[in-house]
């Protein structure tokens, strides 16, 4: 139970101090608003703008989800076939990396010119490809980490392919996919707000990227502020779901999950 409070009072502890701090250095530094707004004067632009951000926070959200769910079914989908051939996982995994490893505004432009007006489904695959790539290294490691006697135990006992994966290799992996969700998670609401920079939509249907490049071009630093504020709780909330779903599935069994003793 203490352990539990010190968790959730320490961070707050260090929050409110920081917050203290800075409102504390505009005041004594007198620094204007387009410099650098106290969180104060944030608050009260949140509490002002908040309806106009939420709506353009859903349309980030909606690609984010969206780019997450088919990192989920591509890269679990990839990281099984891997696991089944190590040819194909030699052949394939390569450009996995080339496409972890390339800037996503490189390559951000080219696939909106590709896929002309369809500004979401542009949209979607920039973050897609943001995403992906910890589901497949994480699954495929996880799919190769099964314990080596237990296949042996399999293959003794005149398991098929399909058996083996299905009762031992997917459970095995299972702790490793859960944490490139968690991982994948954060990476699909990146890619969708660098998705948005470089695509620079705009009108109703505009996400909180465009909100946070118009509030620059406009010297509104209380609103960019509070745009990302928002963005930042966004991806808190997405990482805290996810570790709720993992701990649903694997607390009750798993050495990663369970309490530790002191």
């Amino acid at each position: 139970m203490n352990d539990r409070i010190a968790r959730i009072a320490a961070p707050l502890a260090v929050g409110v101090l920081f917050l203290i701090g800075w409102e504390t250095l505009v005041r004594l530094e007198r620094l204007p608003p387009y410099v650098l707004p106290g969180p104060l004067l944030v608050a009260e632009t949140l509490w002002r703008d908040g309806p106009s951000l939420l709506g353009s926070l859903l349309v980030t959200l909606r690609i984010t989800l969206a780019a997450l769910a088919a990192a989920i079914l591509v890269g679990g989908a990839l990281a099984i076939l891997f696991a089944q051939s190590r040819l194909l996982e030699i052949s394939l995994f390569p450009y996995a990396v080339i496409l972890q490893v390339t800037p996503i505004v490189a390559i951000a432009p080219l696939i909106i010119i590709w896929l002309r007006d369809q500004v979401f489904l542009s949209l979607l695959v920039c973050a897609w490809i943001v995403a992906f790539f910890p589901i497949v290294a994480n699954t495929t490691l996880g799919l190769n980490s099964a314990d080596r006697n237990l296949v042996d135990l399999f293959r003794l006992y005149g398991a098929s392919r399909w058996q083996t994966l299905r009762h031992l290799r997917l459970p095995s992996a299972l702790p490793y996919f859960l944490a490139g969700v968690r991982i994948s998670g954060g990476l699909a609401l990146i890619g969708a707000v660098v998705a948005e920079f470089v695509a620079g939509t705009g009108g109703a249907d505009t996400g909180l990227a465009s909100r946070i490049l118009e509030a620059g071009y406009r010297l509104q630093m209380a609103r960019l502020f509070a745009a990302l504020l928002l963005l930042a709780a966004t991806g808190i909330a997405i990482f805290a779901a996810l570790s709720f779903i993992a701990r649903l599935l694997i607390g009750h069994w798993h050495e990663s999950a369970l309490p530790r003793e002191e």
